[in-house]
């Protein structure tokens, strides 16, 4: 599947949004913002998030709250295991428990959805803009992959 890759070799991944036109290449910005930051996507494509999808994650990580609602509005049997990035980064415990144990100690689906919990797409900003998203999410990214070791 488009978007489907290893995180550090280990973690499977499957990239998709709430609101997309399906099998769209990435933008210009978005492909150079990730270099910026030392990633690659060759041959991505856009992909808008299934029920197939849905059932498979244990974990359905979201950039923004918007997408968190989208999630618990369209698919609320994943509320339970649907977060934004920062929210896990900040409140994921570490430890040898299966990561599903860990994000049902988190009560997902009641937790309410703030602000700060927003990575600011950068859609329609300059090529600093893209460079600045992707090193915010670059190093949530890195404190993640601890967090899920």
């Amino acid at each position: 599947m488009a978007g489907a890759m290893l995180l550090a070799g280990e973690i499977p991944v499957v990239t998709a949004g709430t609101h997309v036109i399906e099998g769209q290449p990435m933008s210009r910005r978005t492909r150079d913002a990730l270099g910026s930051v030392g990633f690659s996507a060759d041959g991505h494509r856009s992909h808008q998030i299934t029920e197939t999808d849905i059932d498979d994650a244990v974990l359905i990580l979201a950039m923004a709250a918007e997408h968190v609602s989208y999630i618990r509005r369209k698919h609320p049997d994943a509320a339970a295991k649907t977060a934004s990035i920062k929210r896990l980064v900040r409140d994921l415990p570490p430890g040898p428990e299966p990561l599903a144990d860990r994000l049902a100690g988190l009560g997902l689906a009641d937790v309410e959805i703030e602000a700060w919990e927003d990575v600011e797409d950068p859609a329609g900003g300059d090529d600093l803009v893209y460079v600045s998203c992707a090193t915010e999410l670059a190093e949530l990214c890195a404190q993640l992959l601890v967090l899920l070791r």
